[in-house]
């Protein structure tokens, strides 16, 4: 266990990205529950390593969602829902992981979904480097569908009542109304964190992470690399 500021945890993990060596582009997950801050972390990564002249690949589970009405099939509030029905795992696979994986030819696209328009989306075609490194954040990425896909594992840990506050904090400052805020702490409380719940349960994320970033306090992070990791001590 480590702990240090920010920018000493983001020198380690792009440490840690140098220290895996493979013959394709380095496919990296971050994990965690919602609000735990995993988009923010790979945001600050990317621009460590693109200073660094890496070329970075970005993208999210959010651009992989199925269609409201599959999604929500279940109810608006259903863990289940959201953990076997909301992301389209075959099409992240054959557009952006397999491609980037071994033997892939390294054609990809980051995106299927458009969430703004709820319909399919289909950008062009990009081809990645073979040095490039994919930084990929969202929800359930070490599940069983997945492991295998990726290259190094991070997870980002926040106990799932924080996850809350981070939540109705963020739509405080988007300045949205009570009834919003409301409409949150009841998603969170019935679906995301049971669903967070019943992915420990089923997957066990934590057991396969290569490191695991506490994330708890923004500006003074905790972090470890797991003793079953191949990364070299860093």
């Amino acid at each position: 266990m480590e702990q240090g500021t920010r920018g000493e945890l983001i020198s380690r993990l792009a440490e840690a990205i140098r220290s895996v060596t493979i013959a394709h582009p380095l496919r990296v997950a971050i994990d965690g529950p919602p609000a735990a801050g995993k988009t923010t972390l790979a945001d600050e990564l990317a621009v460590v390593l693109r200073a660094q002249d890496r070329d970075v690949i970005r993208a999210t589970i959010d651009d992989f969602l199925f269609p409201r009405a599959q999604r929500y099939r279940r109810g608006q509030y259903s863990a289940e829902g959201c953990y076997f029905d909301a992301h389209d795992h075959a099409a992240l696979c054959r557009v952006l992981l397999d491609p980037l994986g071994p033997g892939g030819d390294r054609r990809f696209q980051h995106a299927v979904y458009d969430r703004d328009t709820d319909t399919p989306s289909s950008p062009p075609a990009t081809t990645a480097p073979a040095d490039a490194v994919l930084l990929f954040d969202g929800v359930f990425l070490l599940r069983p569908e997945l492991i295998d896909r990726w290259d190094l594992r991070i997870f980002v840990s926040v106990p799932f009542e924080q996850t809350v506050d981070r939540a109705r904090y963020r739509g405080t400052a988007l300045a949205e109304s009570t009834a919003d805020t409301a409409e949150i702490e009841r998603s969170w409380r019935n679906r995301y964190i049971p669903s967070q719940q019943l992915y420990f349960a089923i997957a066990r994320p934590t057991d396969h992470a290569d490191i695991i970033v506490y994330n708890d306090q923004l500006q003074r992070p905790t972090w470890e690399v797991r003793p079953h990791s191949s990364i070299h001590r860093i």
